[in-house]
C-alpha cells in the first residue's frame, strides 16, 4: 500500500456519479463521488461503523454504547452518542442517517454504497457461479470481492464491538482467499499457489486448511518430499504449541500422497472454463470446397466418432501413403461431425514424414493453451501435462485431429481418454498397435471420383469434350488426389492448353507409374508435374524457397529469398498456394508439406545454377536475419558497440517502431532465424551465421530456444574448426562460453573462452577477445577466483577502452564490483556499480542499466541498505520483465528473497524465491536452481517449516555435489544445524 486512502469500488451497474460511499473494509471512511467526507473523531467513526456494519438495521442508544466503549461507559455516553449523530447527519446526505426507536440507522445507499455490501455480492456470485460448474467465473468474482480489502478492516475504530468485528472480517478475507486458491488448484494453477500459500501458511501457521491447499499444490508440482515436509512441520507444530494432531482430513491427505493416489494430479471439480477467457477451441483447417467422393469412408468414420457420447472414446486411425488425401478426408470428416462435439475441436500436424516429427510433449502444451489453459499453469513434465489434458477433457465433448503422426508412441500421450471425446489420426503408417483404435486403410480414389475431381478443378465444358483424355490424365496421375489437384489447377490456370496436351505430357513421363508403386516417390513424381507446369518466376521461388530450412518462412523472409519486392513475392507465394505446392501457414507466413521441400530442394540443386546462385539465396536471408536482428539489438541496446563489429549485411532488414514491436519480430522468428544459423557453414556464410548468433544471444537466455541455440553454436563450431578459420572459431567459442555461464557449466565456460583469448591473440579481434577476457573474470567470479577475476577484468577493461567502447566497459565494472564485494571491498563494489548505472543511463540503454542495478543491489544488500536494495531490484525486475528477460527476471527475484531475509522478512523471502523457481524453471541451469533452493530452505526454515527447508536443502546440496561446486559445503553445514528430518 502507498498510504493513500483508496475509494472504496463500485459494482460495475453501480453508475451514480455523487453518489454516498462508505469504506468499512479498511480504515472507515466515506466519499460523495470521489469527494472525501470528514468522518470525525475516532469515537465518530466507530459509530458510523457500527451502524453500517448493520446494513440498514437500527441500532438503539444502548447498543450503540455499548458498541463505542463496552461495560464501563462514561457518564455523558449517551449525549456524545447524540452528539456524534447530529454531526455525522450534517455531513451526510439527507435522509441518509435516520433516527427511530430510540436509535439509529443508515438507510438509502445506493448500490455499491458500501464495500462490504459489495464485497458480500461477488462472494455470493462466486457460490453460486461454483455451484453451476463456472470455475473461472466464480474465481474472477472471489477475486474482485478480495480487491474490496484495503488493509486491516475498521483500522483505527476503538471499541470492543470493532474489535470483534474486525477478527470476523479478517476470518471471513482468509475464507475467501481459501476458496480462491482452492479453485486455483481446481483449474490447474498449481505453480502460481505455491509461492502465495508459502507466504500466507508463514502468516497464519495454525490454519490447516492453507497447509492442505499447500501440500496438494506442491505435490501436483511434483514436490512430493516438500509436501509431506510440510505435514511434518504442521505436526511438529500443532503438537507444540496446540497439544493435538492435525485434523484427519490432512492426515489423509498426507497418506494418499505416500501412496502416490492418482487421483490426486486430477483436477477436483469439473472445469468448464479452465481459462479466464472462455475458450472453446475451433482449430480445425478449411475444408476444400471441391471435396470428392470417398462418400463410404465419410460415412462410415462419421458414424464412429459421432458414438463417442457414452463411450470410452472413438478412435480412428487413417492409414495411406503421402499424396492420397488422408489429410483432406479427416478434415472433411471432422467438419462434418463437428456438431456432435459442442465444446471444441483440435488440430495438429505432427510431422510424422519429416525428419523432426513433433514432440508430443510441446503439442500437449500447444493443446493445453488451445484450451484455454495460462502458461504459468501448464506443467513442465510430460506426465503432468498429459495428467492435465486429461483432467481438462473430462466431461467435455471435444475432438481432436492427429494429422500426419509418426507412430502410436506419438499419439498415444494426446489421446483424450474420456467419454465423449474423439480422436481422429492420420498417418502413413498403419497402427496396429493403438490399442481400441479403428483402422482404415485409404486407397487411390476410383477412376469415377478421380475424373469428377479433375472435372470440378478444370470445369465441366473443358472435360465434356475430351472425357477419354481426361481419363488418361487422371490414370496417369495414380488416381492419387494430391497428383490429380495439381495437374488440374495448372491445365485450369491455362486456357489455351487443351485436355489432350496435358495426357500427352503426361504419357511420357514413364517412370511416373513405377514411382508409384514405390510408395512416397508417387509423390514425388506427381510434384514433378506441378512443377513442369509452373511459370519460370513460379518455378523459381518454388525452387529457392525450397533451399531455406526452417519450419516456416515470413514474407520478408521470402522476399529476401527471392531478391524480390514484399508485394511481387506475395503475389507468387499465393500463386504457389493455389497450386497446392505451397501452404499458407498464418498470415504473412508459408510453408511448405515436409516432402514438397525436399523435391523442392532437389528441383534447386537439379536446376539451379550455377551454384553461386544458390549460395546467394541463403546469403540474402542470412544477410536479412543479421540486419533485421541487428536493428533489434540497437533497440534493445543503444550505445552497444557489438554491432560495430560485425559482418556487413548487403540486404536491407525491417525495421520497428518500437521495442515491443521488435520483441516480437525476434521470438517469433527465432526456429526459423537460428535454422538458418545452422545452414551458413554449408553455403559459405560461417561468420556471417556466428555474428547473426551472436546479435540474437537473448534466445540463449529465453528458455524455450535455449537448447536450440547451443546445438547451433556447437555445429558452428564444429565448422570452423573443420575449415581451420580461427576468427570464427574465437567468436563462436566466445557464444558457448556465454551459454555455459548461464547454465553453470563454469568449468565448460572457462575452457571456451581461455581458447578464444588464445585464438583472438593470433587474429587480432580486439572486440572478442575483450568479451572472452570479460568472460573468464565473470567465470572467476562464479567459482570464487577473486585473484584471476580482477586479472581478467583489468584486462578487459584495457581493451574496451581501446576500442573506446563505454558499454563494455560499464558492463567490465559491475564484474568488478562483485569482485570488489567477495573480497570486502564495499563501498569501491557500490561506486563501482553507480558508475556503471551512469554510462548506461547517459546511453539510454535501459536493460544493462538493470544489470547495474541488480550489481549495486548486491552491495547495498552487503552494507545492510535493505530498503534501497529492494528498491534497486525492483527498478531492475520491472525492466527485465519488459524486456523478456526470464532468467534476468528469475534472478531479481532470487535476489530479493535474500534481502527479505536480510530484513527479518521470511515469509516474503519465500514467496519471492518460490516465483524465482518458477520462472527459472528450464533456464539458468542446476547451480542457479540450487541457490535458489538454498534461500528458499532459509526462509521456511525461519518462518517455522523446517522439514520442508530439509527437503529444499537436500535438492540443492544434490545439485551442487553433481557439479562438483564448492556451495554445496554450506548447504551441507545447514543440513546439519537443521534438527529435524524428513518425514
Amino acid at each position: 500500500m502507498d498510504g493513500v486512502p483508496r475509494v472504496p469500488e463500485q459494482r460495475p451497474d453501480a453508475v451514480e456519479h455523487d453518489a454516498l460511499r462508505f469504506r468499512v473494509l479498511g480504515p472507515v471512511g466515506a466519499w460523495r463521488g470521489d469527494e472525501p467526507l470528514s468522518t470525525g473523531s475516532p469515537q465518530q467513526r466507530a459509530l458510523l461503523a457500527a451502524l453500517l456494519l448493520r446494513q440498514g438495521r437500527s441500532a438503539t442508544a444502548a447498543e450503540l454504547i455499548d458498541a463505542l466503549w463496552g461495560e464501563e461507559p462514561p457518564s455523558h455516553a449517551l449525549a456524545a452518542v447524540r452528539t456524534y449523530a447530529s454531526r455525522l447527519r450534517k455531513t451526510l446526505d439527507p435522509g441518509v442517517l435516520v433516527s427511530e426507536s430510540g436509535g439509529y440507522a443508515i438507510r438509502g445507499l445506493s448500490e455499491g454504497g458500501l464495500d462490504l455490501a459489495v464485497a458480500q455480492e461477488w462472494a455470493a456470485e462466486a457460490e453460486k457461479a461454483h455451484n453451476a460448474g463456472d470455475l473461472t467465473r466464480a474465481r474472477d468474482a472471489l477475486g474482485r470481492a478480495l480487491t474490496l480489502w484495503d488493509g486491516e478492516p475498521l483500522a483505527g475504530v476503538p471499541g470492543p464491538y470493532a474489535d470483534a468485528q474486525r477478527v470476523r472480517l479478517e476470518e471471513w478475507r482468509l475464507q475467501l482467499i481459501e476458496s480462491r486458491l482452492g479453485m486455483d488448484l481446481e483449474q490447474g494453477y498449481h505453480a502460481e499457489a505455491v509461492s502465495e500459500l508459502t507466504a500466507l501458511t508463514a502468516a497464519h501457521p495454525l490454519r490447516e486448511r492453507l497447509r492442505e491447499l499447500l501440500m496438494l499444490a506442491l505435490y501436483r508440482s511434483g514436490r512430493q518430499a516438500e509436501a509431506l515436509a510440510v505435514y511434518a512441520d504442521t505436526r511438529r507444530l500443532f503438537a507444540d504449541e496446540l497439544g493435538v494432531e492435525p485434523r484427519p482430513g490432512l492426515t489423509e491427505l498426507q497418506r494418499r500422497i505416500l501412496a502416490a493416489d492418482p487421483r490426486l494430479a486430477e483436477l477436483s471439480a469439473p472445469v468448464t472454463e479452465p481459462a479466464p477467457v472462455s475458450v472453446r477451441p475451433a482449430q480445425l483447417p478449411a475444408t476444400v470446397p471441391d471435396f470428392t467422393g470417398r462418400a463410404a469412408f465419410v460415412a462410415e468414420l462419421s458414424e464412429i466418432l459421432a458414438s463417442a457420447e457414452g463411450r470410452v472414446m472413438a478412435v480412428s486411425a487413417l492409414a495411406a501413403i503421402g499424396g492420397v488425401g488422408k489429410t483432406t478426408l479427416a478434415v472433411h470428416v471432422a467438419h462434418q461431425v463437428r456438431g456432435a462435439f459442442p465444446d471444441g475441436q483440435l488440430y495438429v500436424d505432427l510431422q510424422g514424414a519429416g525428419p523432426r516429427p513433433a514432440d508430443p510433449e510441446s503439442v500437449l502444451g500447444l493443446f493445453l493453451q488451445g484450451l484455454g489453459i495460462a502458461d504459468s499453469a501448464i506443467p513442465s513434465s510430460m506426465e503432468g501435462k498429459a495428467a492435465l489434458y486429461r483432467s481438462v477433457l473430462d466431461g467435455r465433448r471435444v475432438l481432436v485431429l492427429l494429422d500426419n503422426a509418426r507412430d502410436a508412441a506419438q499419439v498415444r500421450p494426446l489421446l483424450p481418454g474420456t467419454e465423449g471425446c474423439a480422436a481422429l489420426i492420420t498417418s502413413r503408417v498403419r497402427m496396429v498397435d493403438l490399442a481400441g483404435a479403428h483402422l482404415v486403410d485409404l486407397d487411390v480414389m476410383s477412376p469415377e471420383e478421380a475424373l469428377t475431381l479433375f472435372t470440378k478443378i478444370v470445369g465441366q465444358g473443358r472435360v465434356a469434350t475430351e472425357r477419354e483424355a481426361a481419363m488418361d490424365v487422371v490414370a496417369a496421375c495414380g488416381f492419387l488426389p494430391l497428383a490429380i489437384r495439381i495437374a488440374a489447377s495448372r491445365l485450369a490456370a491455362r486456357r489455351t492448353w487443351t485436355v489432350s496436351v496435358l495426357a500427352a505430357k503426361l504419357a511420357d513421363e514413364r517412370r511416373r507409374l513405377d514411382e508409384l508403386r514405390a510408395g512416397d516417390l508417387a509423390v514425388k513424381a506427381t510434384f514433378e508435374l506441378g512443377y513442369g507446369q509452373l511459370e519460370p518466376a513460379q518455378a523459381r521461388a518454388f525452387r529457392l524457397l525450397g533451399l531455406a530450412d526452417g519450419p516456416d518462412i515470413s514474407l520478408a523472409a521470402a522476399a529476401a529469398v527471392l531478391d524480390l519486392p514484399a508485394e511481387d513475392t506475395e503475389d507468387l507465394l499465393e500463386s504457389l498456394v493455389d497450386t497446392s505446392l505451397l501452404e499458407s501457414a498464418a498470415p504473412g507466413r508459408y510453408r511448405f508439406h515436409d516432402l514438397v521441400r525436399l523435391y523442392a530442394r532437389a528441383c534447386a540443386e537439379r536446376d539451379e545454377w550455377p551454384l553461386s546462385e544458390r549460395r546467394a539465396t541463403i546469403s540474402r536471408l542470412l544477410d536479412f536475419y543479421l540486419a533485421t536482428a541487428t536493428g533489434v539489438y540497437r533497440i534493445e541496446r543503444p550505445g552497444e558497440r557489438l554491432v560495430d563489429h560485425l559482418e556487413a549485411a548487403d540486404y536491407p532488414g525491417l525495421t520497428f517502431q518500437n521495442r515491443h514491436a521488435a520483441q516480437d519480430w525476434l521470438y517469433s522468428e527465432a526456429r526459423s532465424l537460428l535454422a538458418a544459423v545452422q545452414q551458413a557453414p554449408s553455403e559459405g556464410e560461417l561468420r556471417k551465421g556466428i555474428d547473426l548468433l551472436l546479435v540474437v544471444r537473448d534466445l540463449a537466455e529465453s528458455g524455450s530456444d535455449a537448447n536450440r541455440y547451443e546445438s547451433v553454436a556447437t555445429a558452428l563450431l564444429d565448422a570452423a574448426t573443420a575449415g581451420g578459420d580461427e576468427r570464427a572459431e574465437a567468436r563462436v567459442r566466445g557464444i558457448l562460453a556465454f551459454v555455459y555461464s548461464l547454465t553453470g557449466r563454469f568449468e565448460e565456460s572457462d575452457r571456451e573462452a581461455r581458447e578464444a583469448v588464445r585464438l583472438c591473440r593470433a587474429t587480432g579481434d580486439d572486440w572478442t577477445m575483450a568479451e572472452a577476457l570479460n568472460g573468464r573474470g565473470v567465470i572467476a567470479v562464479y567459482q570464487n577466483r577473486h585473484e584471476d577475476g580482477e586479472k581478467y577484468i583489468s584486462q578487459a577493461i584495457e581493451h574496451y577502452q581501446a576500442l573506446d567502447d563505454r558499454s563494455g566497459e560499464a558492463g567490465v565494472l559491475c564484474n568488478l564490483s562483485r569482485i570488489h564485494l567477495a573480497t570486502g571491498r564495499t563501498a569501491s563494489a557500490i561506486t563501482l556499480a553507480q558508475r556503471s548505472i551512469s554510462i548506461y543511463d547517459d546511453m539510454g540503454n535501459a536493460m544493462r542499466g538493470a544489470n547495474g542495478r541488480y550489481t549495486l543491489a548486491l552491495a547495498l544488500t552487503e552494507t545492510g541498505e535493505t530498503a534501497a536494495a529492494s528498491e534497486q531490484l525492483l527498478q531492475a525486475l520491472t525492466v527485465f520483465k519488459d524486456s523478456r528477460q526470464r532468467l534476468w527476471e528469475g534472478m531479481c527475484l532470487f535476489r530479493l528473497a535474500e534481502v527479505d531475509l536480510a530484513a527479518r522478512r521470511p515469509a516474503q523471502a519465500a514467496a519471492n524465491a518460490e516465483r524465482a523457481l518458477n520462472i527459472l524453471r528450464g533456464i539458468g541451469g542446476e547451480w542457479r536452481r540450487a541457490n535458489v533452493l538454498t534461500v528458499l530452505g532459509r526462509a521456511l526454515a525461519d518462518i517455522g517449516q523446517q522439514d520442508r527447508a530439509a527437503v529444499m536443502w537436500q535438492e540443492a546440496r544434490t545439485l551442487l555435489e553433481e557439479l562438483g561446486s564448492p556451495e554445496a559445503e554450506p548447504v551441507r553445514t545447514l543440513l546439519g544445524d537443521n534438527a529435524y528430518s524428513v518425514a
